[in-house]
This record gives C-alpha cells, structure tokens and sequence, in this order.
C-alpha cells in the first residue's frame, strides 16, 4: 500500500485538522454574528434620520467593507479545511472498499 493512501494517514490527518476547521468555523461564525453590530454602530455614526439612509451609509462605509473582506478570508480557510477533511474520509472509504474487493477475489479464486 502506498503512503499516501494509508486510511491510518488519512485519519490523523482528520485529528490533526479537526482542531483547526473548528478554529476557523467559530471565526467566521463570530464574524457574521459581529457585523451585524458593526452595521448598526455605523448605522448610528451615519447621522442620517431616515433608515435606507443609515443602511446605504453603512455599507458604503470603508470599516464595513474591510470586515466583509474578513468574512470572505475566514469563509475561505473554513471550506478548504472542510474539503481537505471530507478528502481524508473519502480515503477511508476508498480503502475499505478495495478491502473488501480484495477478499471478495480472495474468495473466487480459492
């Protein structure tokens, strides 16, 4: 078997990583949780009385669109974790199929 197809490899990597995809999920969860806050402080610094007014001045605002910018680097790491993840699993998977290939030929040739 070669090393990179070891599913022992492949679930350490899944426990080395797990840690980290979770790290990065809980950012980018805070993150959309805090921008609605951040809006609503620049929603009031705005100075505007009507509404659609506070909200266009708060997304047009420079602080804003540098948190969504975040938002979308945070979004980033979380899914490459995620798929490199599922990738490991699916190694698993893989293995145990050929696993169980393997004894099924076993089987018709003895």
């Amino acid at each position: 078997m070669s090393e990179d197809r070891d599913p022992h490899k492949a679930v350490d990597f899944i426990l080395v990583h797990a840690e980290k995809f979770a790290i990065a999920k809980a950012k980018r969860t805070m993150l959309e949780y805090y921008v609605k806050s951040l809006k609503s402080r620049l929603m009031i610094e705005s100075g505007q009385k009507v509404i659609s007014a506070q909200e266009r001045d708060a997304y047009a605002h420079e602080e804003y669109k540098v948190f969504v910018k975040g938002i979308q680097e945070a979004t980033e790491i979380e899914e490459q974790l995620r798929w490199k993840l599922k990738a490991a699993e699916l190694r698993v998977e893989i293995w145990r199929t050929e696993q169980a290939n393997a004894r099924q030929e076993f089987r018709v040739t003895v």
